[in-house]
């Protein structure tokens, strides 16, 4: 269980008098001396359970959904986190706190109230075990199934690089989903960090976070790292256990680090990592705790070695790098020529930093969300439910959703269609009549066709890289306000094109920013961010990390940022 700890530097949310009245209508007259100690321990409640409005000066961006301070009193011997700040996506269980998966209370209870946890996710324990201090949870999509930031029943939440749109309106810009909220708080301390270092005025987009923990199981924690300018990892399958957090689908299921630098997130993967004794998801692979590699570690190591060897410079930091460039990432019918140009662009800084660069074709990439699909839909209809899906994992505790139904309907339509076009699409495909279980097994043949296809290639190359997104991040426009449920959808599609065929063979794919690109409407002032994928070798994290420092060795993307 998780130790709340006092903070004396947040405002007061509960009066003196409304103490006063709780205990007169309990029929309790309390001394002086402990009145004024339980209006203290009450006060820390509140704000370990504040729910900041969307919007409201403490929330400006939308990216909180319950904020709180808690700090493990004890003394741990590893102390990596030690004074940082760590959010996680609102579907991680984290004992005492409303969990809300970015939908109506009524879809996660039958009494209409959202479900308090009575226990942490492991992975909440490792990150209090480190030292850091966690503030809160983060906004996430309705259902985790969005890849922009505008579906949560909290309302949309906005990108912290670009504050102002072409008519002037603030915060219109999205963050990328479902991970939504911890792409966008992590970014606010980035954003702040850029604009001081440059000496550029501060904007109100209020408190962020360094770290955040993130879910993916198409591109969620990727897409939002890539359209929020931050480094985000969905980390091999297995290696993280995702024990205590909302499931999609077991095979797709990841959590993983969101860090404002390639270290930083390296730095969070070793606190993450390693068997849990009770995630289905893991295997023989995944390490044991003690075995978990020092990620950062291993990164400082690898630096310090090339640097004593005079390689670690801006014209050699990549040398022995071998880089293929996914040919088929470039063919997303999407892709805008801006982005296009820019990531290619960045894949050649890798051969002026002395790696091999070369074009990979891997025909079959295209058949991956595809694949993706087909792979899980059938199931996903479970986990709205909170029903144990045919693949062996377990259901989370303290949650009795009701079966979806018209009121169930009526409301999701107007938040979330594509939560709606799942719970149709998997009613539809896990009819036996219609797909009997060889379907099942024929999907299940292709994903490992798919990562054999990618091994072979990683065979060759150390890492594959492939644009994270089509586009910059985009607004809402009048096609969301008032198009219906195409319009809902339409600014979505296609923006997992390159990402959620990742999360069905397990292969580790990291999002780094690499540029920046004009929004789509005319007339707006400022850039947002562009990244590339990094994509490797199941277990391979360590060179995935060494490839996107050694990238960075000729300068960050931050640098070129103009404000």
């Amino acid at each position: 269980m998780s130790i709340i700890m006092m903070d004396h530097d947040e405002p007061d949310l509960v009066s003196l008098d409304a103490f006063r009245q709780l205990t007169a209508s309990r029929k309790m007259a309390l001394q002086p001396d402990d009145e004024a100690a339980y209006y203290e321990l009450l006060k820390a409640a509140d704000k370990c359970v504040n729910n900041p409005t969307n919007g409201s000066p403490g929330n400006p961006l939308g990216g909180w959904s319950h904020r709180t301070s808690i700090k493990s009193s004890k003394a741990f011997k590893n102390n990596l986190l030690e004074g940082k700040t760590v959010v996680a996506k609102d579907n991680i269980l984290v004992a005492g706190i409303p969990l809300t998966i970015g939908t109506s209370p009524t879809h996660l209870s039958k009494d209409g109230k959202y479900p308090i946890p009575k226990i942490d996710a492991p992975v909440i324990q490792r990150v209090l075990e480190s030292g850091a201090t966690f503030t809160g949870t983060a906004v996430c999509e309705n259902y985790c199934m969005s890849a922009l930031s505008f579906t949560s029943a909290s309302g949309p939440v906005a990108n912290p690089w670009l504050p102002r749109g072409p008519h002037g309106e603030r915060y219109a810009y999205a963050c990328g989903g479902s991970s939504s909220g911890c792409g966008g708080l992590v970014a606010v301390n980035v954003v702040k960090k850029i604009r001081a270092k440059k000496g550029l005025p501060l904007v109100d987009i209020g408190d962020g976070a360094d770290f955040a923990l993130g879910g993916d199981q198409g591109g969620s924690i990727r897409l939002p790292a890539a359209y929020s300018g931050i480094y985000g990892l969905k980390p091999t399958h297995g290696l993280v256990p995702y024990t205590g957090i909302a499931s999609l689908h077991p095979l797709i299921d990841h959590c993983g680090p969101m860090a404002g630098s390639v270290r930083d997130t390296a730095l969070l993967l070793s606190v993450l990592s390693g068997y849990d004794g009770m995630d289905p998801r893991m295997t023989p692979e995944t390490p044991l705790r003690t075995c978990v590699p020092q990620y950062h570690e291993i990164l400082d190591k690898s630096i310090a070695d090339r640097s004593a060897a005079g390689t670690w410079t801006a014209t050699q930091a990549a040398k022995g790098l071998r880089v293929g460039v996914l040919k088929e990432g470039w063919e997303v019918p999407t892709i805008s020529p801006e982005v296009a140009a820019v990531t290619k662009a960045a894949c050649q800084r890798f051969a002026s930093l002395g790696g091999t660069v070369e074009e990979v074709s891997i025909p079959m990439h295209k058949l991956g969300p595809a694949i993706w699909t087909a792979a899980t839909r059938a199931q996903m209809i479970d986990s709205m439910t909170n029903m144990s899906p045919t693949l062996l994992s377990h259901t989370l505790p303290d949650l009795n959703p009701p079966v979806p139904d018209q009121d169930w309907y009526e409301t999701m339509n107007k938040f979330n269609p594509a939560v709606v076009n799942v719970f149709f699409s998997g009613a539809y495909l896990s009819n036996p009549d219609l797909f009997p279980p060889a379907y099942q097994n024929k999907a299940m043949m292709h994903v490992h066709e798919l990562r054999a296809a990618y091994d072979d290639a990683l065979s060759k190359y150390d890492v594959l890289i492939t644009p994270a997104t089509p586009t910059v991040a985009m607004q809402r426009n009048e096609k969301w306000h008032g198009g219906g449920v195409m319009g809902h959808l339409d600014l979505a599609l296609g923006n997992n094109m390159n990402t959620g065929m990742f999360n069905v063979t397990g292969h580790p794919a990291m999002t780094m920013p690499i540029g920046w690109g004009k929004p789509r409407e005319e007339g707006v002032a400022g850039k947002l961010p562009i990244a590339f994928q990094i994509v490797g070798k199941r277990f391979g994290e360590s060179d995935m990390f060494l490839a996107a420092a050694a990238w960075e060795a000729g300068g960050l993307a931050y640098d070129e940022w103009e404000g």
